[in-house]
């Protein structure tokens, strides 16, 4: 399978709803079937999510874009990212900000991601096993927070980690299904903007699911 047609037939289909040049530009560039089993290789390109083991995957192309574009990255940004899962977001990231600090609650999941993220050369990217505790306070304050996985509310604790100005994105919802929220940050009454349905694994950790019951 030729991988650089597949990808560039991705990124055409992408730019019709994706207008950020910058997140269209490093999609591109980044192998996303080196972030996927061998078996599963060939849907790499493909505009749906695939599995990733552990019950976690590899979110959709388009819903990755519409994510980073939200987040409105300059290059000098420091990024904070929960739930690493197979690095193929956080490769994203490190393309357009300065430094990423990503959180993964399976350090299998941190192992694979940092083996694929070294072999690829990011130097901006700094990886963490998840505490009971949502982000990683000891980095804040942050200029914008994504999150892989979805909230039953906005969790305060992840506000409080971002500076005013930031923005967050972040999937809010039941356990089974989620609205995607963009969060401004203001020194007084924060933005929040809905940004369509979507679907993903439960956040786990004080201020959003505490258990894994009835996780997808």
């Amino acid at each position: 399978m030729d991988f650089e047609i597949a990808r560039a037939r991705l990124i055409e289909h992408l730019a019709a709803e994706i207008k950020d040049r910058r997140v269209l530009s490093a999609m591109a560039k980044i192998p996303r079937e080196l972030f996927v089993s061998p078996d599963l290789a060939h849907l790499a390109y493909e505009d749906r999510p695939l599995p990733i083991g552990l019950e976690q995957t590899i979110s959709q192309p388009y819903i990755v874009a519409l994510m980073t574009e939200e987040l409105a990255l300059t290059g000098k940004d420091k990024v904070l990212e929960l739930g690493t899962g197979s690095g193929y977001q956080t490769a994203i990231l490190a393309e357009l900000a300065r430094v990423v600090v990503t959180t993964e609650r399976f350090p299998l999941l941190i192992e694979r991601a940092g083996v694929v993220l070294y072999k690829l050369g990011y130097k901006n990217v700094e990886m963490h096993l998840a505490e009971n505790t949502l982000g990683w306070e000891a980095g804040a304050p942050y200029d914008a927070i994504i999150a892989t996985a979805g909230a039953p509310r906005i969790p305060s604790d992840l506000i409080a980690q971002l500076a005013v100005g930031g923005r967050m994105i972040i999937p809010v919802g039941s356990r089974y299904s989620q609205d995607l929220y963009k969060i401004v940050k203001q020194k007084q009454g924060n933005k929040t903007i809905k940004l369509g349905a979507c679907r993903f694994v439960s956040l786990i950790g004080k201020g959003a699911w505490e258990t894994e019951e009835n996780n997808i």
